[in-house]
């Protein structure tokens, strides 16, 4: 099981990120979360195995059609805790 933050820089909120992440994340297995962070970014915890979650990156490098990804910071998170489906959250 792999287990990722992400933060998300870009033009990145009002453009339908959350939603078409969490969809996207559904699609491939993944679960967690994602939200918008302050200062404009998306901020996600991305959990799964290790082929679902480094396709889930490599689709928030590029984001939906709306979005424009400059950036996106990777930190592996040692945890325990399991997430059960993906879910998008506010703020």
């Amino acid at each position: 099981m792999k287990t990722l933050r992400l933060r998300i820089h870009g033009r990145v909120q009002g453009v339908w990120f959350r939603e078409s992440m969490r969809r996207e994340a559904e699609r491939l297995g993944a679960s967690g979360w994602v939200r918008n962070a302050p200062g404009g970014s998306v901020e996600a915890m991305v959990q799964g195995s290790e082929t679902a979650v480094d396709a889930l990156v490599e689709w928030a490098r590029r984001g939906p059609p709306q979005a424009r990804v400059d950036h996106v910071e990777i930190e592996p998170i040692e945890t325990n805790d399991l997430f059960s489906g993906f879910e998008k959250r506010i703020g």
